[in-house]
């Protein structure tokens, strides 16, 4: 059976999947191809034409095309829930009870329409509630065999915020859902305009700056509550929809003029100010202790019964929380889907629809799942590229790559299939020897074009990993953040974060080999297997995907070094 999984129902981050007789074949974001950040108000035609391609499957051939949105019947206490906590704009209220799957309609004639188009005539279309989606591509691509707990957290689909529930011989259970405005992933993503940065993306730094600020110093606890098994957000503050959004230059953001009167002035710029960075650790540990306390009260007995977890949504990249998850009783091991953003749910949808049509979802091996270049394909790039680049052909590209980063400079590799999800995880990465001072600066400064307070992350052999994060918790994606062991610190300070941690990849021979060459490579030279990894792009712009993408990027910033499959790229 070949189910084909498409997303973008919330105007951002389309993406498309293909599974073949339960096991995936090819995921990849629209962005990546566009070359749009997040895609935003697009359907994924190209990633769903590239899946076809790499699965070599004619469109005729498509069984099932699945989309993580569905209806919600006005049965249900979704709908009510909304126009309930929404009664100060009574527009929104009135749709949600009257016309309340409005949205669902468009997606579903867009995804027929896209369907036509690429000429999908024998599938038929199922329709995925989001939050299933999410927590299918969790649970059924976890690869745990017992029962787990599966978490969903983000911030809305189509009325649901939060998912908690399990999965036992393959079936999803429902336990409880918390429904808009109601959403701790909607008052994060809200403080996180307040701080400065955009939605989808800023998540991220306010992450990141954390660590720099002091969480006791300010009280944030009025944001959002848990009490008797009852999530509420302050709509007054934060999370808010029409009139009573505060408004900058035009432009409406996700919290109230209220909360300028009591937290000060929204914070613009780049750089790591007082009183923002201690907000911004508030906010981080309010998310913390809120999402635990939820978790542990609908999911604890099963926790303490089985100890596995599996999770999605887009709360599940904050590595902060899910160090804390790790950390609980009786938890023995979390499974975080590394796409857990909407552009997951392109893969849960597919795996869901299969696993209802009787397919047996095998586990995700890897997130290796995107456009792969030959050598030839790279050396016509090159040749067909106006700033007409220099390249030689390599022998060894792990060992020139390693020779390159051990005399201090960053490298631009690309290099087999392209990761899906936000993380690059070896193929289309910019890499820095951690060992040296100053390389994190430089690549933040010439390169990225980002904030130089911004962490960058670890990829380590497998033979070292435990010794550095103290922990034999599985790590492939990026996913948490570990405490790095004492005598680690001084040796890869580049990828040390200010609260001594680090958002770890751990690499295997198995499932990248010459990524896991070059840093042995690198090891034999400088002592150190570890290699700073950072995904290929800069500021603001989607991840590369082909080698015209990767020398457009080459030229446009300071970079001096690209290894593409076995050519070495220079400027001089």
């Amino acid at each position: 059976m070949i189910v084909l999984g498409l997303s973008g129902a919330l105007g951002h981050d389309a993406s498309a999947a293909i599974l073949v007789d339960g096991k995936i074949i090819a995921a990849a974001e629209e962005e990546r191809f566009i070359r749009d950040k997040h895609a935003k108000n697009r359907f994924p035609y190209e990633a769903a034409k590239f899946c076809l391609d790499q699965a070599g499957v004619k469109p005729e051939q498509v069984d099932i095309v699945a989309f993580p949105y569905a209806e919600i019947p006005l049965s249900t206490n979704a709908r009510w829930h909304y126009a309930k906590r929404h009664w100060y704009a009574p527009d929104r209220a009135l749709d949600a009870i009257f016309n309340g799957n409005r949205r669902f309609r468009r997606n579903r004639d867009k995804s027929l329409q896209l369907m036509k188009d690429l000429g999908l005539v024998n599938a038929k279309f199922v329709p995925v509630e989001h939050h299933l989606a999410h927590a299918s591509s969790a649970y059924h691509l976890s690869g745990f065999k017992e029962k787990t707990a599966i978490v969903g957290i983000d911030g809305k689909g189509e009325y649901a915020t939060t998912f908690f529930g399990y999965g036992e011989n393959g079936k999803i259970h429902k336990i409880k859902e918390f429904y808009d405005p109601d959403s701790l992933g909607g008052m994060y993503g809200a403080i996180t305009e307040y701080l400065g940065f955009e939605m989808l993306d800023g998540e991220f730094k306010v992450m990141g700056m954390a660590p720099y600020g002091d969480a006791s110093k300010y009280d944030l606890s009025r944001l959002v509550t848990f009490e008797n098994g009852e999530l509420t957000v302050d709509t007054k503050l934060v999370n808010v929809v029409g009139l009573r959004r505060y408004k900058e230059n035009g432009k409406g953001y996700y919290f109230t003029p209220e909360l300028i009167e009591w937290l000060g002035p929204k914070r613009h710029g780049d750089e790591i100010d007082n009183p923002y960075i201690h907000y911004a650790a508030s906010v981080q540990a309010l998310l913390e202790d809120v999402a635990l306390k939820m978790i542990d009260y609908y999911l604890g007995d099963i926790i303490r019964e089985t100890g596995r977890i599996a999770m999605a949504g887009g709360v599940a990249l904050n590595v902060k929380l899910n160090q804390r998850i790790i950390a609980m009783p009786h938890v023995k091991e979390l499974f975080v889907q590394p796409a857990s953003g909407d552009n997951g749910t392109s893969l849960g949808a597919a795996s869901y629809a299969a696993h209802l049509a009787g397919e047996k979802v095998q586990a995700m091996e890897h997130a290796y799942l995107g456009p792969a270049y030959t050598t030839e394909e790279c050396i016509a790039a090159c040749e067909a590229h106006p700033s007409k680049p220099k390249f030689i052909h390599l022998e060894n590209a792990a060992k020139k790559g390693a020779e390159l980063l051990a005399e201090g400079n960053p490298l631009a590799w690309l290099q087999g299939r392209m990761e899906f999800g936000p993380r690059s995880l070896g193929c289309r990465s910019i890499l820095g020897d951690p060992s040296h001072p100053g390389v994190a600066d430089r690549i933040n400064a010439q390169i990225k074009y980002r904030e130089r307070w911004r962490p960058f992350c670890p990829s380590m052999l497998d033979t070292v990993a435990e010794d550095i994060l103290q922990t034999s918790h599985p790590a492939p994606y990026m996913t948490f953040t570990f405490d790095v062991a004492e005598h680690w610190k001084s040796r890869i300070p580049e990828v040390v974060h200010e609260d001594g941690t680090a958002r770890a990849q751990v690499v295997t021979k198995a499932t990248n080999p010459r990524y896991y060459d070059l840093i042995q490579n690198l090891e034999k030279l400088r002592s150190v297997p570890v290699v700073l990894n950072t995904s290929l792009n800069r500021r603001g712009e989607p991840m590369i995907c082909s080698p015209t993408d990767a020398l457009n990027m080459f030229f446009g910033c300071d970079l001096e070094y690209l290894i593409m499959e076995d050519i070495l790229v220079t400027k001089v």
